[in-house]
């Protein structure tokens, strides 16, 4: 017999700029401290004036270990903040199910 559990979808993705081997690192030891399974991929910013890689981590609700909508975008905030600092990154994005918020350390 195959066992289904649901949980109401929700989704968070962080996008930054910086090196994905090292952002991968930084997954698995943030992973394996808080119990957390995310997704990681890579990324290109085309912009006005260049170009530079980056990535994208995927964070779901996952129903075997559901949570709320506040609970996993705290889990995405911690996340990327320690992204930012160990790839020395100045800002990232994460993109919700209602909204997009760009995280900055620059100087105003």
């Amino acid at each position: 017999m195959i066992q289904t559990i649901t949980a109401p979808s929700i989704r968070f993705e962080i996008f930054m700029a910086g090196d994905i081997a090292q952002a991968k690192q930084v997954c698995r030891e943030h992973c394996f401290e808080v119990g957390l399974c995310v997704t990681i991929e890579p990324v290109d910013y085309i912009y006005t004036g260049g170009e530079e890689s980056g990535f994208r981590v995927g964070l779901i609700n996952y129903p075997r270990f559901p949570t709320d909508h506040d609970g996993l975008l705290t889990k995405a905030t911690a996340l990327a903040d320690r992204l930012m600092h160990r790839l020395c990154q100045h800002s990232y994005s994460i993109v919700g199910p209602n909204e997009t918020t760009w995280y900055s350390r620059r100087p105003s």
